[in-house]
C-alpha cells in the first residue's frame, strides 16, 4: 500500500527554510542538484538571501550505474560560480531515496575544491537508503510503496507539485 497523499511544496519549502536559517552564515553557499533540486534551491536561495550565487550540478556522468542507466536524456550543464575550498556548502535536492544521487553529487564537488562542510537539504525524504547518507535538513519524511516514484513537477508558470507515478517493472 503506497501513500494516498503528499505534502503541499510550498509547505515543505516553509519547514526546510525555518530549519536552515539558523545554519545559514556568511560562509554558506546553496548547490541544488538538476533539475529538481535546482529548482528547489532556487526557492531556498532567495528566501534565505544566501550572498553567493547558487550552485547547479548534473550528476549524471557521476553515477555509479551510469553503465546500466546510460547517458540522461537532457543532462545539464554544472555551474559552480564561487570558490569551494573552505566553503560550508549545502546541497539541495528534490526526494532524496537511495543516497546515490547524493554520493555522486559529492565526488563531483570535490571536484572543484575542498570544501569545509557539506551538508545535505532535501525538499522530501523517503527512505530506502542504499548507502549511508542523512539530510540535515528534511522538509517531510514519507513511505511510499517500493513501486512508487516520486517526482518533482514544474508547470509553465514555475509553480511546484510532487505527484507519485508507478515504476514499470
Amino acid at each position: 500500500m503506497g501513500i494516498t497523499r503528499l505534502p503541499e511544496v510550498g509547505a515543505l519549502l516553509a519547514r526546510l527554510q525555518a530549519a536552515m536559517r539558523p545554519a545559514v552564515t556568511e560562509n554558506t553557499a546553496l548547490v541544488g542538484i538538476h533539475t529538481g533540486g535546482v529548482w528547489v534551491a532556487e526557492r531556498l536561495h532567495a528566501a534565505l538571501g544566501v550572498r553567493f550565487p547558487l550552485g547547479t550540478l548534473d550528476v549524471s556522468f557521476y553515477r555509479d550505474d551510469y553503465g546500466q542507466r546510460g547517458l540522461h536524456r537532457e543532462v545539464k550543464r554544472s555551474c559552480i560560480p564561487f570558490e569551494v575550498e573552505g566553503r560550508d556548502i549545502v546541497l539541495v535536492d528534490d526526494v532524496l531515496y537511495t543516497g546515490r544521487t547524493i554520493r555522486a553529487a559529492m565526488n563531483e564537488l570535490f571536484d572543484y575544491g575542498r570544501p569545509a562542510r557539506i551538508r545535505l537539504a532535501a525538499l522530501l525524504d523517503r527512505g530506502g537508503r542504499e548507502l549511508p547518507i542523512c539530510p540535515q535538513f528534511v522538509g517531510a519524511e514519507v513511505q511510499p510503496a517500493d513501486d512508487e516514484v516520486i517526482a518533482l513537477i514544474r508547470d509553465e508558470g514555475g509553480g511546484l507539485r510532487l505527484a507519485i507515478e508507478r515504476k514499470d517493472n
